[in-house]
């Protein structure tokens, strides 16, 4: 593991700083402090490991059984390790589960780099989203979310490594979550963070969302359009194009074995990616589960789902069609790289 020199400079300044020099070795930020993006090696872009489904009014932290928590999640990060992963986006974010101090502890258990976040959820009817934003500017968000790069998150030190946000899956986005998004575009600005915007496969909201960045100066290239599948084709090649990162992440809930998921959805998976191979857009694209999770309040954490089908099932369907390791690898780490590597993109 290679670890960047401490230095006088604020790390999220060294970062910037080193990015508008063009700095060849581009970094991201995982919980345990930056890591050179190179290292990050075989990654999956959205994943869980601990989730509290409580709205924001009953939202209770202290009351989290972490180390409960900590030995049902750590034996499937190892076997996640064990199929080659080497890093992962931990995608809960603030007021849903966020739990940086719990994934530090797992990261240095299980030898993962795990990266966290800032942002707001607007999905699930706004019900996890504070108060305060609905009274706040955008840019009073933004500097929310700029605190947390620049000084750690909630007095930890850790770092968030993207900014995770979520819209309600109507066909036009609501006041507050366009304004979470416009916070969002304002805070990539000022740290080069991704933005990765749980959107759900209404192609249109993913429009919407990158206008909104566009008129903020941001490019493409920052947005990551997660949970995108569903949607036709055509929309996952149309904002490939543009330059967006298109993910598909849904694969921990399509195994027929996996909380009623059939092959049939597995399936689709396997021919969104040869279109968008014929369409020579797999440097657009990113791939992972959305699996896991241990759930506060269930008995045992309930059900927790692996993250291990896309190695055991969908590679080995892939190879079938054609597909090769050099696809693989640009699916699994150099897209990975490129996206997450902290970098002012502007448009």
């Amino acid at each position: 593991m290679k670890w960047l020199p401490i230095c006088a400079m604020p790390l999220w300044s060294l970062a910037l700083a080193c990015q508008q020099q063009h700095s060849p070795q581009p970094i991201v930020y995982t919980v345990l402090g930056p890591l050179p993006a190179d290292s990050l090696g075989t990654t999956l872009v959205h994943e869980h490991v601990f989730l509290d489904w409580s709205p924001v009014v009953s939202y209770r932290p202290e009351t989290w059984q972490r180390d409960s928590a900590f030995a049902a999640i750590l034996p499937h990060l190892l076997e996640a390790k064990s199929r080659g992963v080497r890093s992962f986006l931990e995608c809960t974010p603030n007021y849903l589960g966020r739990d940086p101090l719990l994934l530090r502890r797992l990261s240095e258990a299980s030898g993962l780099h795990i990266l966290t976040n800032t942002g707001y959820y607007g999905a699930r009817n706004d019900q996890h989203v504070p108060a305060s934003a609905f009274k706040e500017t955008p840019q009073a968000i933004a500097q929310r979310w700029v605190e947390e790069f620049e000084k750690g998150i909630e007095g930890t030190g850790i770092q968030p490594g993207f900014i995770k946000i979520g819209v309600d899956g109507d066909s036009t986005l609501s006041e507050i979550d366009a304004k979470i998004v416009r916070a969002a575009a304002l805070a990539h600005l000022r740290t080069g963070l991704t933005i990765v915007g749980h959107t759900g496969s209404n192609a249109k909201l993913a429009q919407q969302q990158l206008e909104i960045l566009a008129a903020e100066g941001v490019a493409p290239d920052a947005f990551v359009w997660t949970h995108a599948q569903g949607s036709p084709s055509a929309s996952l090649a149309e904002l490939a194009r543009r330059g967006a990162w298109v993910s598909l992440d849904g694969l921990g809930w399509v195994h027929p074995d996996a909380h009623g998921g059939d092959s049939t959805e597995f399936n689709r998976y396997a021919q969104w990616l040869q279109h968008l191979k014929n369409n020579g857009l797999l440097h657009r694209t990113l791939i992972a589960h959305d699996a896991g999770w241990y759930t506060h309040g269930e008995p045992g954490g309930g059900p927790y789902t692996p993250h291990t089908l896309i190695f055991d099932l969908l590679l080995p369907t892939l190879r079938k069609q054609g597909f090769d390791e050099r696809d693989f690898e640009q699916l699994l780490e150099s897209n990975p790289k490129e996206a997450c590597q902290v970098r002012v993109r502007k448009k």
